[in-house]
């Protein structure tokens, strides 16, 4: 069996200086860096906060366009309870929790494992939740071009989990709708559908 390989790659550069940062910071809050335990910490916050945030070097718009096919099916596509994971751009605290999306097409289709994809490309950026489904929904517009849009996320965010408010069991839901989904029955039926289980 082959040993484990890690495969991310990371700018040395970047890493480096972003390494340093973190290791003033460590310093700063009253810790000592040398110490074994936080040794290699700064190296290993820079790659995590590089892998958060590589939605700024990834394009959304192409990777739809890589798996676009013409197709005359004119109903809804949903995929429901994408994982989100994000960073909240005021505190830099995470927010996660599920996407649900659909799309009714117009004379073009998508490659489903594009959708989670996208969600990822944008909820790795420094974010606001609000944004993010803006973001999300405007990128499936303007290139699929559907006859509509729907996008709902709810997640949990640990600035008002942690700190602030403190407030555990609190969810955030934010929406948008375009095209056809702007259509009471058809947001309707959308809702309906990321609500229940088929199973």
């Amino acid at each position: 069996m082959a040993p484990y390989q890690n495969l991310e790659e990371y700018n040395i550069n970047v890493t480096n200086e972003v390494k340093d940062r973190f290791s003033k910071i460590i310093d700063e809050i009253g810790e000592d860096v040398n110490r074994e335990g936080l040794q290699k910490t700064p190296e290993r916050a820079a790659k995590a906060m590089l892998f958060l945030t590589q939605g700024y070097r990834q394009d959304a718009e192409e990777i739809l366009k890589s798996a676009m096919f013409k197709e005359d099916y004119d109903d809804m596509v949903i995929i429901k309870d994408i994982e989100v994971y994000s960073l909240c751009e005021h505190h830099m605290l995470p927010f996660f929790g599920k996407a649900h999306i659909a799309y009714i097409p117009n004379g073009h289709i998508v490659g489903l494992s594009k959708i989670p994809r996208i969600v990822d490309v944008f909820a790795r950026r420094l974010q606001v939740q609000e944004r993010l489904t803006h973001d999300i929904l405007e990128c499936i517009n303007d290139t699929l071009k559907p006859q509509g849009v729907a996008v709902v996320i709810e997640a949990s965010h640990m600035c008002m989990m942690m700190r602030g408010v403190q407030k555990q069991n609190s969810v955030t839901t934010t929406s948008g709708f375009r095209g056809q989904f702007e259509k009471i029955e058809t947001r309707n039926e959308f809702l309906k559908l990321i609500s229940s289980d088929l199973s």
